[in-house]
């Protein structure tokens, strides 16, 4: 049985970013770091 693929991070829209600077994380931050997990699960799961 194989595994079920990770679900890849969903980006945020442009509206979803208010642009200050000031948010601690951003949306993007941590789209970004999900992204970067998922990249990580998908390549572990592809050497299985």
């Amino acid at each position: 049985m194989k595994n079920q693929e990770p679900n890849k991070p969903e980006r945020p829209s442009d509206d979803d970013c208010c642009g200050g600077g000031s948010c601690c994380p951003c949306v993007w931050d941590t789209y970004h770091e999900q992204l970067s997990q998922w990249r990580l699960a998908k390549k572990a799961q592809e050497n299985n």
